[in-house]
């Protein structure tokens, strides 16, 4: 992934951004309340006292930012450290931002209309960016605390006594009532105002998740250890200061596509030509989806950029079109396509037709960590788009940009892999409302993957090394030890064997790696794959052709027993090909469309192997290269008489052909 330049009117904003945040009113508290060092509720009690700020309030803000983990000095997607995400515009301006793709890269993934972009050019609009002070709330805690912004990104009852002093500072601006014994509900102009937002619907959806949380309550144990309540309590906010913050209110016309309650825009991305032929077009593709085609898939990614940078760059005919564009410090949803038309930002066409592409602010592997302000607010957008397309709320269907195959074996090595091992699949399906349950035992022949997420920290490196070409080698600066959805897999079952090969990326066979976005040897979480053998502590999965074993203690399990059907060659073939797309015979296609070449992947698929299957789907191929609709069979949907079964194959779903398979319940002679 390319490294392009922060933009001179993006600086200009973080500038813009230092002077506002500073220019709070402080709120005077008495002498600091002591807690002892070890204790986390007591850090929130004693900081909530010092600054006359509802404990409530104080709990009910940080789990909406952190879920009260610290993320030990390592910065949120959006710059934010800490239990209360205090942001540091200074450490924005340390990492890449721009576009999703590379140079010379084809987001349509489709042989019949081969598309390359160029570089993007990043220009840092001010549309749809956070408020400015957002981006400098660490350097405004700092002072009114009297501390350095050192010590409020690595300690984190410091940072809690900032965000404490922030909301206290807010409070006292808007003429709202100080104390901790005070009523939370007349705290919401300054919730509100801490979320950085500067649209009126972003900042109350904010707001009313925390009060949600206070209501329901919520009770864990964060990522260093320390066990935090906070006790649900009822609670009826007072929403009437909301418009004393000053904020614009956002375009939210007829049709949107976003939950009632969600803060959502339409920005949208154009259909426009670009040039005198008519396939210089850009950036999506007119659909009539559902009614033409069923929406299979939701392809969750993250922007490898800024947020207002991303959506300046979707704006542009000449770039990728996606449906929708997610900002970190708020959740703030941004609208671009809709879900009847198809956008650009798989790299495999036949995905690509039959899903909706929603892109998070944030980098894959920059060790730096996604905000629960955002998982909430994409797991609802999700859930509103699956109830109302009916995709079932799986893995199978809710697919990381990781999971996506290549289209052909040339390409599969140019895969994107975001949202990446960092992304916590467990949770964000929770959030969905769909969590991983199975009922299965260990002689059902299935797992679910599925480690504990702040536990599992596999030693990645490669952060912030990402140059184009080939990635370094060892020993490059390791990655922040920190939680990941990713099971490494092991070509035995012990913690010393090499990784596992994965073909498509290693030709020569050669064990993968931990170098951060070399993902050929990792299973992620909720992802289901069929047992090869049980070996005391570890489990062997069947991936990629191959036995791949990963550490799976019954006293710490990694994954859960499943149950489900599975495909096998039928008897008789030895292997049986797999594909990254799920196209027709050519006898479906009609007069003047091109043949779209069935062509297997590397992979070899045996006799005796067996893998998850996720369902049986039809031969479809989208017939969309002209602007206009005048090629033939342009706008039209070419079916066969051919059937798939879609696969977990490795780290990516593939497919494979129903005819050349056994469709079977699991388990078949599994492995006890």
């Amino acid at each position: 992934m390319h490294r392009p330049t922060l933009s001179a009117s993006r600086r200009a904003l973080l500038a813009t951004a230092v002077v506002a945040a500073t220019a709070v009113t402080p709120f005077s508290a008495g002498p600091a309340t002591a807690a002892p060092a070890d204790d986390r509720q007591q850090q929130y009690a004693a900081a909530a006292a010092d600054h006359g700020v509802p404990e409530s309030i104080l709990l009910g803000v940080s789990y909406l930012e952190s879920r009260w983990d610290t993320h030990p000095g390592t910065p949120s997607t959006s710059g934010g450290y800490g239990p209360l995400h205090l942001t540091d515009a200074a450490h924005v301006t340390s990492l890449p931002a721009g576009g999703h793709v590379d140079e010379d890269e084809d987001p349509r993934g489709d042989e019949s209309r081969p598309l390359t972009v160029a570089a993007p050019t990043v220009t840092g609009s001010r549309e749809a960016a956070p408020a400015a002070e957002a981006l400098q709330t660490l350097q405004a805690a700092a002072a009114l605390i009297g501390a350095s912004p050192e010590t409020l990104r690595s300690d984190p009852a410091a940072n809690i006594r900032g965000g404490a002093a922030l909301l206290s500072a807010y409070q006292k601006d808007l003429g709202g009532p100080l104390g901790g014994m005070s009523d939370p509900g007349a705290w919401y102009g300054a919730v509100a105002r801490y979320s950085g937002a500067d649209t009126e619907d972003a900042a109350a959806a904010f707001a009313d998740e925390v009060y949600d949380q206070i209501r329901s309550g919520a009770s864990r144990r964060t990522d260093d250890g320390h066990q935090v309540t906070l006790a649900a309590r009822a609670v009826d906010p007072d929403d009437s200061v909301l418009h004393r913050l000053g904020l614009r209110r956002a375009e939210r016309p007829d049709g949107l596509e976003c939950p009632v309650r969600l803060a959502c825009e339409w920005i949208p991305a154009p259909y426009a030509k670009y040039g005198p032929r008519a396939g210089d077009y850009g950036n999506h593709d007119l659909g009539n989806r559902p009614a033409q085609q069923k929406i299979e898939y939701i392809v969750i990614h993250d922007t490898e950029g800024y947020f207002a940078p991303s959506v300046d760059l979707v704006k542009k005919a000449t770039y990728l079109g996606w449906h929708y564009t997610l900002r970190s410090v708020d959740g703030y949803v941004a609208q671009h396509i809709k879900a009847k038309d198809v956008g650009w930002q798989a790299g495999n066409w036949y995905v690509n037709a039959k899903s909706i592409g929603i892109e998070h602010e944030g980098f894959a592997g920059q060790g730096t960590w996604y905000t629960e302000a955002m998982y909430r607010t994409s797991a609802k957008l999700v859930r509103h788009l699956a109830l109302q397309f009916n995709i079932p709320l799986d893995r199978q269907h809710i697919i990381g940009h990781d999971n996506v195959p290549g289209t052909i074996a040339a390409n599969v090595a140019d895969m994107h892999w975001d949202p990446g091992p960092y992304w916590d699949w467990s949770h964000y399906f929770d959030l969905l409302k769909a969590p991983f349950r199975t009922t299965g035992t260990a002689r059902t022949g299935l797992v679910t993957i599925d480690p504990d997420f702040a536990a599992n920290r596999p030693a990645f490196y490669g952060c912030n090394q990402q140059p184009p070409g080939v990635p370094p080698v060892p020993p490059a600066a390791p990655c922040p030890l920190r939680g990941s959805s990713a099971v490494l897999l092991r070509s035995a079952p012990n913690h010393d064997a090499p990784l596992v090969n994965d073909l498509g990326e290693r030709p020569d066979g050669s064990p993968d790696t931990m170098y951060i976005s070399d993902h050929g040897a990792r299973a992620s979480a909720g992802q289901t794959y069929a047992v090869a053998e049980v070996r005391g502590d570890w489990t062997a999965i069947w991936y990629l052709g191959q036995k791949a074993w990963f550490h799976n203690p019954a006293s710490a399990p990694t994954a859960k027993w499943a149950t489900g059907f599975v495909v096998t060659p039928k008897p008789g073939r030895n292997t049986v090909p797999v594909y990254g797309r799920a196209y027709p015979e050519r006898a479906a296609y009609p007069t003047g469309v091109p043949y779209q070449t069935i062509s297997p992947l590397q992979y070899t698929f045996a006799a005796g192997q067996r893998y998850a299957a996720g369902g049986i789907l039809p031969s479809e191929y989208y017939r969309a290269t002209t602007f206009d609709g005048t090629s033939p069979g342009d706008w039209t949907v070419v079916r066969g008489e051919l059937r798939y079964v879609q696969v977990q194959f490795g780290h990516r779903m593939m497919y494979v052909n129903l005819d050349d398979v056994l469709l079977l319940p699991s388990p078949v002679g599994a492995p006890s």
